[in-house]
């Protein structure tokens, strides 16, 4: 029977890397961006005779994580080695877990949508194949570099239930878990430096159906924006092949960008393929109730509660609450300039737009800047308060965070110091009115937007210092 549509089911196996000193199995350390092979021992190199000793802060991240996302943690684990050749892993196995991982039965929840998680596992990282030639791929490259830098890098798979049904709820369950993950400290997750990877398994069903078709597995996509893109190419790909009575066949296909299709790389491998079996090198893990419940007494509030607590509490936006919950380090500046006084819809109207523009120049967050929450809370009650005009709270906020100083005194020095002197606003009033005859006419003739114009004419005369609000009743006042 030929169906014209179809229902998308989406899982993802999200790898993230760990921000630990150290890698999984040795000492050397973990850190982006070393020349190349310059962070690698015995150990992480797989040669003969070396043994690799667990790194005890990577497991106890892991079940910060998975208490995080609401898993049960094991109180047994252990690790087993998966078998396949590959020239970026040393060992030709890696350390991963298999039948026994330490979290599982976790979710993220998403508007109005709950995702399942199957499991979290701990794993050791591969290294970095770099195929030189015109191309960038193995295919038609002259030769291939590799960095063992990442070999050995302390690494969680997180691998979600089929729970999704279309590209914007994979690329919401994304940005939701790197919240989370970012938020408890575990990981930077920069997907552009691959610290936040992902890999989409991607099929199709006729609408009603409960069975699990064919599926197709997406790599190498390294942004939030291809996540999307990718599995909305992968869906379409697979609706023309049905619609046309064609048969899906499970292989593991490659995101390209430039051309936005999914290219076929190799079949898929099942399990069976990577001969599991425990690695004799290392202890089973024990992970004690009592460490758990530790765990989850240390737990901050997490982003989503937190933001829902700004929505009821200071009338936010969904999507104001939101941006503002992108980071702890954001999240805390705001709490702290609410504690200085400073109205919670101004200040998050400052943080999410003037404060993130600079920050996003910068390339930082605004904890890394010199503006501080005191600061911030006192140029919005000078704004507030009429002393100075947006535009010269703009031209603070900017100063301060790239130089800091006091506020007070940068009204001064900058001369942002807004004029509400009546009598002096009054003359510059009956000035435009005699300059502007066309506005004057235009308005009083039922044209609301030629008040805005001659608002913005005395606003030129006073080079911007003019309080606009004082300027308006003037004008309306002048024009009866």
């Amino acid at each position: 029977m030929m169906v014209d549509q179809f229902e998308t089911v989406i899982g993802l196996e999200v790898h993230v890397e760990l921000a630990t000193e150290s890698k999984l199995f040795c000492a050397c350390p973990n850190q982006f961006g070393a020349p190349p092979n310059t962070q690698v021992c015995p150990v992480c190199l797989g040669l003969p005779g070396t043994l690799p000793v667990v790194n005890r802060r990577a497991v106890e991240m892991l079940v910060l994580a998975g208490r995080a996302t609401g898993c049960a943690i094991a109180e047994f684990s252990k690790f087993d080695r998966k078998n396949y050749f590959y020239p970026d892993m040393p060992k030709n196995y890696q350390i991963s877990q298999y039948d026994l991982p330490l979290a599982s039965g976790g979710h993220i929840d998403l508007e109005g949508k709950r995702v399942g998680i199957t499991r979290i596992h701990l794993e050791e990282d591969t290294g970095k194949s770099t195929h030189m030639g015109a191309s960038g791929r193995l295919g038609g490259s002259d030769f291939t570099l590799v960095d063992y830098n990442r070999a050995g890098v302390p690494l969680l798979e997180i691998v979600s239930e089929p729970d999704m049904r279309s590209p914007d709820e994979a690329h919401d369950y994304m940005v939701a878990l790197r919240d989370i993950l970012r938020w408890i400290g575990v990981s930077d997750c920069k997907m552009e430096q691959g610290s936040l990877r992902c890999d989409a398994n991607v099929s199709i069903r006729p609408p009603g159906s409960e069975k699990l078709e064919t599926r197709t597995e997406i790599k190498n996509m390294n942004s939030f924006k291809s996540v999307r893109a990718a599995i909305a190419s992968e869906v379409e790909r697979q609706t023309a092949i049905r619609r046309e009575g064609g048969r899906i066949i499970q292989e593991t296909r490659g995101w390209d960008e430039a051309r936005g299709v999914t290219i076929s790389m190799r079949s898929k491998e099942e399990a069976q393929d990577y001969r599991y079996f425990p690695d004799p090198d290392l202890l089973p893990l024990t992970i004690p109730r009592e460490r758990i419940a530790e765990v989850d007494r240390s737990l901050p509030e997490l982003p989503a509660a937190r933001a829902r607590r700004y929505q009821q509490s200071f009338g936010l936006s969904g999507g104001e609450a939101g941006l503002l919950v992108q980071s702890l380090a954001l999240s805390e500046f705001f709490e702290q300039t609410l504690a200085r006084g400073a109205d919670p819809k101004a200040a998050c109207n400052w943080l999410n737009n003037e404060v993130a523009r600079l920050a996003g120049e910068a390339g930082h967050g605004v904890e890394e800047s010199k503006l501080t929450p005191t600061a911030l809370a006192e140029v919005i009650a000078q704004v507030s308060g009429g002393t100075v005009s947006n535009r010269g709270g703009r031209t603070m906020v900017e100063h301060l965070f790239k130089q800091g100083g006091d506020p007070a005194a940068l009204v001064r020095e900058l001369g942002l110091a807004q004029v509400s002197d009546r009598d002096g606003l009054l003359v510059e009033v009956r000035a435009v009115i005699d300059e502007q005859p066309t506005a004057v006419s235009e308005y009083r003739s039922g044209k609301e937007k030629a008040l805005n114009s001659l608002v913005g004419q005395v606003m030129k005369r006073t080079r911007g210092k003019a309080n606009p609000e004082l300027v308006k009743q003037l004008l309306l006042e002048a024009l009866g």
